[in-house]
């Protein structure tokens, strides 16, 4: 057998093993079990990778391939160790942004260096190459830069409010009429400045896209930034011949094409506006001015009386729950109050915190059970019979203003109806606006109080007076 045979049946396996990876982590139940695939998987690609540097070129190119491939993954290895031990549930979203980037930066560079080292071809396989490279680094340059801005938005180092230049639905259209023309040039043609142009012209529709959308669709710009980076991947894989990248960065960009679909159906968003930089949506009104009347507070001694007499609660967390590592007195709190025969179940909205997944993860962290944590879909018709909803640092996703008020940022976005129960108590440190800027009518409810403070010291207080 040869090393290409070996190395072609270790890439069909290892791509296997990314496929059960994907429908692992589809399910909280299987995830660990996805998440042991995609590494098998990714150390047979690697061992597979070795093989072919080892049996390709002379005694210098190999060494030189083999420490430089050792040392590079040394070093990616060490980082990733290292940022996943110091990372907190609150930056994962935009860790994930930020690590999209380095996939874009990559197919940048490999699309770069694929036509440096071979300018000059002739004939059909060349413009073909010449195609590939354009693309790849067109699809790499919007995937880093695009990236970049949704990891300032994430980590608060950039507003989370949209862009709104003037005529920017037309900046981005002339672009992609652009980016096309160019092409054209460049596979009859070949010519340097062009593959500079082509990437600065990217670089700035990678920062507009993102840019021109709000902070309420943040959520779904990571899913499709995770697909955009697939795309790179893929277009990679093409230029460095590399079968097993070409398979890889095909599951990745369409299983994140397909999650951020989801997530548009879920929050009533048009999916080409939002991969188009909110193409078509104009600034609404922020009806920040609006007279909601005045809020009522109550206190944890209060809230633990009304859990003691409720029979059904639910709770619906959100990201401040994450700021707060609330996570583990909250599974405390929901142990203790399904032992004394209350039923307590989880509403999660498909844009809970700043990431897909988010609050299930933080959930399943703190061994909450899988049966009782639901989706919006799933519990929305039950809030109206339940006696208290608890939500813990949840806000956007909870806004009546979403269903009742034509002219909100977020109109439309389906909303978990917690207004509906008997009594809601809203934990928050203070008044100020969600994530997406919007004034929230629920906090004036007449069944609605407010819990100030820490979100984790607030529940342990709640479970103390319990």
């Amino acid at each position: 057998m040869t090393i290409d045979s070996i190395t072609g049946a270790a890439y069909l396996v290892a791509g296997l093993l990314f496929i059960l990876a994907l429908a692992g982590l589809s399910k909280h139940e299987t995830a660990r079990g996805g998440l042991t695939f995609g590494i098998a998987g990714m150390a047979i690609a690697l061992a597979a990778m070795a093989l072919g540097v080892v049996d390709a070129g002379n005694a210098s190119d190999l060494w030189d391939g083999v420490v430089l491939m050792v040392v590079a993954v040394a070093i990616g290895a060490a980082i990733g160790l290292w940022r996943a031990r110091v990372v907190e549930m609150t930056g994962m979203p935009e860790l994930i942004a930020l690590l999209h980037s380095f996939v874009g930066l990559a197919a940048v560079l490999v699309g770069w260096n694929s036509y440096l080292a071979h300018a000059g071809g002739h004939g059909a396989a060349a413009k073909i190459h010449d195609a590939e490279v354009f693309v790849g680094v067109f699809i790499g340059a919007v995937t880093f830069t695009g990236s970049i801005v949704a990891y300032l938005k994430l980590s608060a180092k950039m507003k989370s409010a949209p862009l709104m230049l003037p005529g920017k639905n037309a900046l981005n259209v002339g672009a992609l009429v652009v980016f096309v023309a160019l092409t054209v040039w460049f596979v009859l043609s070949p010519a340097l400045w062009l593959l500079v142009v082509v990437t600065a012209l990217a670089l700035a529709l990678g920062w507009h896209l993102v840019a021109s959308i709000g902070g309420g669709d943040m959520p779904v710009v990571v899913s499709m930034l995770n697909s955009y980076s697939g795309w790179a991947a893929a277009a990679s894989g093409f230029l460095l011949g590399n079968d097993l990248l070409i398979i890889t960065g095909a599951l990745v960009g369409s299983s994140g094409a397909y999650l951020s679909y989801i997530m548009c159906q879920a929050m009533n968003r048009s999916f080409l506006s939002v991969i188009a930089g909110g193409f078509g949506i104009e600034a609404p009104a922020s009806g920040g001015d609006t007279d909601h009347g005045e809020h009522q507070e109550t206190s944890a001694e209060e809230a633990a009386e009304l859990l003691a007499g409720a029979k059904s609660v639910v709770i619906t967390p959100g990201y401040g729950m994450a700021v707060a590592q609330a996570q583990y007195p909250v599974a405390d709190l929901t142990a203790r109050l399904r032992e004394k025969g209350v039923d307590v179940r989880f509403g999660i909205h498909p844009v809970a915190g700043r990431l897909p997944g988010h609050m299930n993860v933080l959930l399943a962290e703190a061994k909450v059970p899988y049966d009782i944590v639901l989706e919006m879909d799933e519990i929305n018709d039950d809030l109206a019979g339940t006696d208290v909803v608890l939500v813990i640092g949840a806000n956007d996703t909870v806004n009546p203003a979403a269903a009742e008020d034509p002219g909100s940022p977020i109109a439309g976005m389906p909303v978990l109806r917690v207004w509906e129960a008997g009594d809601v108590i809203v934990f928050k440190r203070s008044m100020a606006t969600g994530y997406a800027g919007v004034q929230n009518p629920l906090f004036f409810r007449d069944n609605s109080r407010m819990l100030f403070g820490d979100a984790k010291e607030k529940v342990e207080e709640i479970i103390r007076h319990l």
